[in-house]
């Protein structure tokens, strides 16, 4: 493998076109096009956590652009592979410090041109093509479960197409427990030679054929993107969809001063802050251009003559150009970049570097870990006192609030039943973790038996009146009401004996009525004796006369 410039100078030129699809609700794919390096990072891990992963990767990688200078084969691929395995350590901090990453990942597949030779890099199910001579080669591995199960012969590539877990990757890099070393190829360049680096959202619904097709026929490589971006949404994609074309140009001489140079693309996610990335490289770099809308068939062509007299073609935002760091300084811009985990140093040269294998690189990491666990310790023991400080004043409420609950407790009274006497209770009938808020005052002598059952329930619900006076006076209440209907219960009793005495006199007055009646009545029956008594009485006077005489004369 020789480490020295070809005979024949290969320049690289590249574009990137990436869409969000019409299912996700957000990009996390992210891609570079540049001069030297093309990439493609598909993000995975909810909302918040895959677009993060793969700006992060690229962010990693982008060093690589101005840092292969050198035309060491070995040491461009030492460097991609470094680089990778760092991106998946910054993966790891970030997510190990905001819990609402846990989770994320993402595949990396790049390729860099050296010294008339490609160096690739690829860990995932994300996919690197080469067109050579018309005819489209795979040249990475998925490292995916159906990928796998096609390799066992379980399933073929038609099945893996639709199988259920075709989503599935074994190797990424990111907050998992799996290698991240990537795969490392090295493969002699050709002039002409084509790249399609492209998200499973392109691959996994476009068939290789087409693909071949439409990067033979498209000679612009804009053009060849965007078709097939576009071909892949119209195929019932449902996910990020983003494609890097990149060409190896000869240049008959390489001297000269006039050698066409691109503007750095980056697509996705990544895009959304260029900044860091432009000081990465110390160079401009832009947005990726966006889909363009679909005017290719004979209706669309027509509808669109239709449309541009309402309103203009939708051909999207323009590209977004973002300076160097230097060059913002100068125009005034200049902010603090967030650089995705790997610190942005610039050398003593002036050249601006983020490559873990600098000795700057390395000892700035160190730095910053330094000041992030001196700032974790700081944030740790601010948080327990924050904690303690917490704790003491809820803790001081709640004894404030307990205190004053149970002395307006103590200003209350109720009534109550107990040992079978109304009792006159200070507090409120409750308790409070098993604590009673009340306490016996005074025991009166009412029987609760002797109460209205609707009185003696109220009693056992508790009868609550504002002060001891009120108590005291609501059993006075109670006694008197109970003496009232014991007066009341007495009187009717006494009447109601009157009354039984009444009928009784008038009983025994009515019995000695019936009876000289009765005697009359016999009298009556006698007939004419009763009127001619005396008469009777006359005639034996006589009689009893005549005897005497009778008596005498003998």
């Amino acid at each position: 493998m020789p480490n020295s410039a070809a005979s024949q100078t290969l320049f690289l030129y590249s574009t990137t076109v990436s869409d969000v699809g019409t299912v996700r609700s957000n990009n996390q794919d992210s891609s570079f096009a540049g001069e030297h390096l093309a990439a493609i990072c598909d993000g995975m891990g909810g909302h918040a956590g895959g677009d993060t992963a793969s700006t992060i990767a690229i962010r990693s990688l982008a060093h690589i652009e101005h840092d292969d200078v050198s035309g060491d084969i070995q040491a461009v691929s030492r460097m991609l592979e470094t680089s990778v395995i760092a991106a998946h350590d910054a993966i790891v901090g970030k997510a190990k410090r905001e819990r609402k990453l846990a989770g994320m990942g993402t595949t990396v597949t790049a390729v860099v041109l050296v010294a008339g030779y490609w160096v690739l890099a690829h860990i995932g199910d994300s996919r690197a093509y080469l067109l050579r001579d018309g005819k489209l080669t795979r040249m990475t591995h998925d490292h995916s479960l159906v990928q796998h199960l096609i390799d066992m012969g379980r399933i073929n590539e038609a099945e893996a197409k639709n199988h259920p877990q075709r989503n599935v990757v074994m190797r990424v890099l990111g907050d998992f427990d799996i290698d991240p070393r990537p795969d490392i190829a090295i493969r002699k360049a050709h002039p002409a030679d084509r790249w399609l680096l492209c998200s499973d959202g392109l691959c996994g619904v476009l068939e290789d054929s087409t693909i071949e097709q439409v990067m033979a026929d498209c000679t612009d490589q804009e053009e060849c993107a965007q078709r097939l971006v576009g071909m892949a949404l119209k195929a019932g994609s449902t996910d990020n969809v983003t494609a890097v074309i990149a060409d190896a140009t000869l240049a008959l001489d390489a001297n000269a001063f006039d050698l066409p140079h691109q503007t750095l693309l980056v697509g996705g996610a990544a895009s959304s802050s260029l900044e860091p990335i432009a000081d990465i490289v110390n160079a401009p770099v832009a947005t990726s251009p966006a889909l363009r809308e679909d005017r290719t068939s004979p209706a669309m062509r027509a509808a669109a003559l239709r449309e541009d007299a309402k309103r203009k073609d939708k051909t999207g935002p323009a590209p977004r150009v973002v300076q160097p760091a230097d060059v913002r300084e100068e125009n005034g811009d200049r902010t603090v970049p967030d650089t995705g985990e790997i610190p942005v140093v610039q050398k003593s040269d002036g050249r601006v570097t983020a490559d873990p294998n600098d000795p700057e690189v390395k000892k700035a990491i160190h730095h910053e870990q330094l000041e992030q666990r001196h700032a974790k310790r700081v944030r740790r023991h601010r948080n327990r006192f924050a904690v303690m400080l917490t704790s003491i004043v809820v803790l001081a409420v709640l004894a404030g609030t307990a205190w004053g609950a149970y002395a307006w407790s103590q200003s209350r009274y109720y009534l109550a039943a107990n040992d079978g006497v109304v009792t006159i209770y200070r507090g409120v009938n409750t308790n409070l973790f098993g604590l009673s808020l009340s306490h016996e005052v005074k025991k009166t002598t009412i029987e609760v038996s002797s109460l209205p059952q609707s009185w003696q329930d109220q009693l056992d619900q508790g009868i609550a009146v504002d002060s001891y006076d009120a108590a005291t006076e609501h059993a006075a209440f109670i006694k008197s009401e109970l003496d009232k209907e014991a007066a009341k219960k007495a009187a009717e009793e006494e009447a109601k004996k009157q009354a039984t005495e009444s009928s009784k006199t008038n009983g025994d007055s009515s019995d000695s009525t019936d009876k000289s009646d009765s005697s009359s009545s016999t009298t009556d029956k006698s007939g004419t004796s009763s009127g001619s008594t005396p008469k009777i009485g006359a005639a034996d006077d006589a009689t009893k006369s005549d005897t005497s005489k009778d008596g005498a004369a003998q």
